[in-house]
């Protein structure tokens, strides 16, 4: 009997065949990173890497007349040792004129720098250890530092009418438009009800299978960051969204290969994130214009909801799937500092404070 292949292994074989294709983009001489590297990371960092990677080359060939005459794949180690804490400091400004051409250069721009720059060093930190190069310029310059973000999440009353809009959608569609609501109503509503109530990430959500759906004790199994299975528990909404959701599903016929999936597009394969975000996104927006509502934001709301009701972070951080309880705190620190604001009027010395006399 042929053994089923999860979403997981299905995505990890899709990212290899696309990092064998990025690979012919580099010199041939950092094929051994990445197979050092194949242990410790996922897939999909890797093909991350490789993209930061080529931006750096192609930088160096455009900034070197010299390099520019060597194709690519014939560029050797020692090009590295070239390289000076100087042209990784032009380099940065290079990167962020780049970033800045496809986005303003906020946050998420402060985000993609690092990230590059990150990778830069994981490489040239590879090498050195190998003894293949003889310098690390990358331990000479500075790594941009991020500004904080504030929560966005969606408060108690908005979730309630993004639940109650999904449920009574409708009004003002033409038949066109309401002939697809109806079609995928329940699952839409299952699928917020879902993040709303578990904090799921995205990609978690859109790997479940069918059998990883446990209303016997309310959970779901999910793949973690790392290839951690772990199941998360959910209540009685969302069990009913689901249930509600899975009788409609049962008269999907899928593609071949998708039978497994717990989400449909309407395509009747499994559904991808890009379709959750716009899903989201379609939803939120009808709640509220001030926030940019995305997944990740219903994930926001339910660990700030979590923290408010228990006040235990490190549950946060176990039921969020964060490796390290600092990402919560760091993320859930504006709250603490509410809670102890709280304290100044919490504690009164005195019942009552004596009038001053005139």
């Amino acid at each position: 009997m042929k053994s089923k292949i999860t979403y997981h292994e299905q995505t990890d074989m899709e990212n290899t065949l696309k990092l064998r294709e990025v690979l012919k983009t580099l010199p041939s001489f950092t094929s051994e990173f990445f197979r050092g590297i194949s242990t410790t990371t996922s897939t999909s960092t890797r093909i991350k890497y490789a993209y930061d990677l080529r931006i750096f080359f192609q930088y160096l060939q455009k900034e070197n007349p010299e390099l520019a005459k060597i194709p690519m794949d014939q560029m050797s180690v020692d090009v590295l040792d070239q390289v000076t804490a100087l042209d990784l400091e032009e380099y940065t400004e290079y990167l962020k004129a780049y970033i800045g051409s496809q986005e303003s250069y906020t946050t998420n721009g402060e985000k993609g720098l690092k990230r590059k720059l990150s990778a830069l060093r994981t490489f040239y930190s590879y090498y050195f250890k190998k003894e293949l190069i003889e310098t690390n310029p990358t331990l000479l310059i500075d790594m941009p530092k991020l500004h904080e973000k504030e929560i966005i999440r969606l408060e108690p009353n908005e979730v309630a009418e993004l639940l109650d809009f999904i449920e009574s959608c409708g009004d003002g569609l033409s038949n066109h438009q309401r002939a697809y609501y109806e079609k995928t109503k329940e699952r839409d509503f299952a699928i917020i009800t879902l993040l709303l109530g578990t904090g799921i990430r995205v990609s978690e959500c859109v790997g479940l299978d069918i059998e990883d759906v446990d209303f016997k004790n309310n959970g779901i199994k999910v793949l973690r960051k790392g290839g951690n299975e772990m199941f998360v528990y959910f209540g009685d909404e969302v069990a009913e969204a689901l249930k509600k959701y899975i009788e409609v599903r049962a008269g999907i016929t899928p593609v071949a290969g998708h039978e497994h999936a717990l989400f449909y597009s309407a395509q009747r394969k499994r559904i991808n994130v890009k379709t959750v975000e716009n899903l989201v996104k379609k939803y939120a927006s009808q709640v509220t214009t001030t926030k940019k509502i995305t997944p990740h934001k219903l994930r926001s709301t339910y660990g700030t909801t979590l923290y408010q009701e228990t006040g235990d972070i490190y549950l946060v951080a176990d039921v969020l799937g964060h490796k390290d309880v600092n990402t919560t705190k760091k993320h859930y620190a504006a709250m603490d500092d509410a809670r102890r604001r709280q304290a100044a009027t919490a504690v009164r010395l005195r019942e009552s404070m004596p009038e001053h006399e005139e």
